[in-house]
């Protein structure tokens, strides 16, 4: 089990991603495209991330709507997901 500040600090990497694509994913929750479970499960597949350190830096230095997420990110699909549903209204 990961530490409370573990969880809290890939909440946030996750939250960050999801903005930098352009999507908001508490109006995603309200929308039903996103549930609780589906949040949780991306937090911890952000846990497994060996490098979150990087993450940050490349999340600091995006000035515009990302084009997609670096290759290393655990919740691209997830995100590509939202990103498409965003883009079909």
């Amino acid at each position: 089990m990961q530490s409370p500040a573990v969880l809290k600090k890939h909440a946030e990497l996750v939250d960050r991603m999801a903005t930098a694509q352009g999507i908001d994913l508490e109006e995603q929750m309200m929308r039903g495209r996103v549930t609780t479970p589906d949040l949780a499960d991306a937090v911890l597949r952000c846990t497994g991330c060996s490098n979150p350190e990087h993450c940050r830096s490349w999340l600091a230095s995006q000035q515009r709507v990302a084009q997609g997420t670096p290759d290393y990110c655990r919740n691209t699909e997830m995100l590509d997901d939202l990103r498409k549903a965003l883009d079909h209204g």
